[in-house]
């Protein structure tokens, strides 16, 4: 997971601030080398964590500071908005042309994945901005990458636009006035990239660049690679003033250098984070957000989105109207289930809420596999018995768990766990909802994978 360690660093250092009521100066300084140390260690660059350090210093050994009733709380909102400042301040957003189509060129080194995530931000332009998306095979070296991005493209039911091995500049001009002639309003030009950055390349950009004008060229770099994704950032802007980036793989960087270091070396913004490997796994990066997460106070607002993209609004109105009318079966309890699996992994859902570390869910608190086994379990039962739990004897009990290949004592676990939630929800969608209740719907307990 992105930042893991450096949460944990900072989790750490603002800890032992909290703790000390008062702040004297040399506090904050101490502190302030512990988030210099933990930055570098996030493979942050040298630079940008001096400059950043700096500016914190400056703001935290003030007035403001030390007059404040929370000064530990104080810092913490000062590092917060100008590790926010770092990456962007604002959210940047796709740029669109004033008439159609919209050219967006997608350049990088090969392995960045620009094949793949191109056809991710198309099928994102399609779904949420409501346009009509061309993929444009301008790859023409890598082996396979046309048939590539004609299976993602499939997958994602996003046209792809190829004329095989040919010349790239001439392939996009051809893509470009196909569009035109049939209704596609956004053109994805997926070129070559190189393992490293030559003249030949970038002599191959200028001319697509020049031949297209596009509205947008989004630079697409591993946020594996660390420095070396900020370094060919810089590179490609010296060379083609790139309009935004997109950071891949940032789910399998647990430092996250990259995220922060890329807007204050090139100037130019991250737009979009790669955040897995399914193909709907992408989504506009938000610097406030990423803050939070950084420094374990959670991403409230990206929870709602997801779950406002993973929740059927028919089925939620429905289930509102089972919950109060003391009406919630097993089948809607699975169905619930089915819906949190598409939000992602437990784990990454959980450690959105404020004040949870998701480093600190590992293993101990989080059992991805429980939710599995619970399906397996509600499946392996008739449909009078997830309409009625309370028929279940013991040989019906045995049968099921033989069925779903687990042991009586799990299959007694999830009815024990579902009374809870029934008799949560019972007191929760009454007038009179009580204390009890609240701790209940807070606690978590009657959840499965907690």
């Amino acid at each position: 997971m992105a930042f893991e360690g450096l949460t944990e660093k900072l989790s750490t250092t603002f800890k032992k601030l909290r703790g000390k009521g008062r702040l004297k100066e040399s506090d904050i300084k101490e502190a302030m080398r512990e988030v210099r140390l933990s930055l570098l260690e996030a493979d942050v660059s040298y630079k940008v964590v001096k400059d950043f350090v700096a500016k914190v210093s400056e703001r935290a050994i003030g007035s403001d500071v030390f007059e404040s009733l929370t000064p530990a709380q104080t810092v913490i909102k000062i590092v917060n908005e100008e590790l926010t400042a770092l990456m962007g301040g604002e959210t940047q957003k796709l740029k669109f042309a004033s008439s159609s189509p919209t050219v967006i060129m997608l350049v990088g080194l090969q392995g960045a994945g620009k094949t793949t995530n191109g056809a991710k931000l198309a099928a994102y332009i399609k779904k949420n901005h409501g346009r009509r998306p061309l993929l444009v095979a301008c790859d023409v070296y890598r082996p396979a990458a046309i048939k590539q991005l004609e299976v993602v493209g499939e997958q994602l039911g996003i046209p792809v636009f190829q004329q095989g091995q040919g010349n790239p500049v001439e392939i996009a001009k051809a893509a470009l006035a196909h569009a035109k002639d049939h209704g596609n309003d956004v053109l994805l030009i997926d070129t070559a990239g190189r393992l490293h950055i030559d003249e030949a390349l970038m002599d191959e950009l200028r001319s697509i660049k020049e031949a297209l004008n596009p509205t947008e060229i989004m630079l697409v770099v591993d946020a594996m690679t660390g420095q070396d994704a900020v370094n060919a950032a810089q590179a490609f802007n010296e060379e083609l003033d790139i309009d935004g980036v997109m950071l891949t793989k940032l789910d399998g960087d647990a430092r996250g250098g990259a995220a922060i270091s890329v807007k204050a070396v090139t100037g130019k913004p991250i737009k979009f984070a790669g955040v897995g490997e399914k193909l709907d796994q992408i989504e506009p990066f938000h610097p406030d957000r990423m803050a939070s997460r950084i420094l374990g106070m959670g991403d409230i607002m990206t929870l709602i989105e997801k779950a406002e993209q993973s929740f059927d609004e028919k089925k939620a109105e429905e289930l509102e109207r089972k919950l109060r009318q003391n009406r919630f079966t097993l089948e809607d309890f699975l169905e619930q289930m089915d819906q949190l699996k598409n939000m992602g992994p437990i784990q990454d859902v959980i450690g959105m809420l404020p004040g949870v570390n998701a480093g600190a869910l590992k293993g101990a608190v989080i059992d991805e596999k429980a939710l599995p086994r619970v399906e397996a379990i509600i499946l392996s039962m008739t449909k009078d018995e997830r309409e009625n739990p309370s028929i279940l004897n013991s040989s019906r009990k045995r049968r099921i768990a033989k069925g779903s290949g687990t042991r009586v004592e799990d299959v007694n676990r999830l009815l024990k766990q579902f009374d809870m939630m029934r008799k949560m929800v019972k007191q929760m969608s009454s007038p009179q909802m009580g204390r009890k209740a609240r701790r209940a719907a807070r606690g978590g307990g009657a959840f499965p994978f907690m």
